[in-house]
Parts: C-alpha cells; structure tokens; sequence
C-alpha cells in the first residue's frame, strides 16, 4: 500500500520518465532547422524567424535579417511572452515559426512552452546566434544582421 510520500514519488518517477522520453503524441511539429535553412525560409515567407534573447543581446549582435523580436524574459513572465507571440503570428497558432536564441537553450525552452499552448509548426533554429554542437551560428556563418537602435 502506498503512503501519500510514495504516492507522490511515483507520480515525480513517472513525469520524470515521460519527460525523458521526449516528445509525446499531440505535440507540435518540430523540426531543427540550421541557420541558413531559417534565413532562406524567412526570405521566402514560409517562416516567421522569431529572435527570443534578450533586448541588450539584440543590441549587442544586432538581430538576424527578417527575424521578430519576442524576447523569453518578458516582465510579465511566459503569460505575456505567450501573447506577444499571438500578436506576432497575428493569432495564427498554425503559422510556421523559427524560434533562434544565442546558443539553442532558450529556443527550445520556448519551443516547449509554444507547444504546449497550441503553436502547430515551429523550427528550432539550435545553433542560435554564437554557434552550439548543432552548428556554428548565425553570425559564424556570416548571415545578414540588422542593427538595433531601439532596444
């Protein structure tokens, strides 16, 4: 018989499991997508390149060509990075997205949380920025970069 404490561990033992296995049925479509892919991709509008670092990163590197700027550390926490992100899809939660961050951390953190409130499509631009294991990076790679001003 279980006390209410082993209740519990078996309940963490099991979303512990879940969560390692990664991706379950009914979460969005995902896809990693290299730099020059999503460069190409926003180019052609079949993606919105959403930039999720922070404002003072968007300064400092600049933001790459055609990407929005939704910046993960919004002050009013996930619920309103949640609805900047409606505001830039214009409330279409089926729009592809690609979601870049400085070296893929971020951007996955927010590929979970926008699939877990409904976003249909959305590409992990890993390498990010500076470059991680998934590829040397935006601005390694020598793609365009807009300056930002306004920051």
């Amino acid at each position: 018989m279980f006390t209410i404490h082993g209740r519990f561990a078996a309940c963490a033992m099991a979303f512990c499991l879940l969560a390692a296995a990664g991706p379950v049925a009914g979460e969005a479509d995902v896809h990693v997508i290299s730099a020059t892919e999503a460069l190409k991709r926003t180019r052609s509008g079949d993606l919105l390149l959403v930039d999720v670092r922070s404002p003072a990163e968007w300064r400092e590197s600049g933001v790459p060509e055609g990407a929005a700027r939704v910046t993960i550390h919004q002050p009013g926490g996930p619920q309103a990075f949640h609805e900047a992100m409606l505001e830039a899809v214009a409330g279409d939660r089926t729009r592809p997205i690609g979601l870049i961050c400085a070296r893929g951390g971020r951007s996955d953190k927010a590929r979970r949380f926008l699939a877990a409130v409904g976003f249909a499509t959305i590409f992990d631009v890993s390498e990010g920025m500076l470059g991680s294991a998934a590829g040397p990076g935006w601005l390694a790679r020598g793609l365009p970069v807009r300056a930002c001003y306004d920051c």
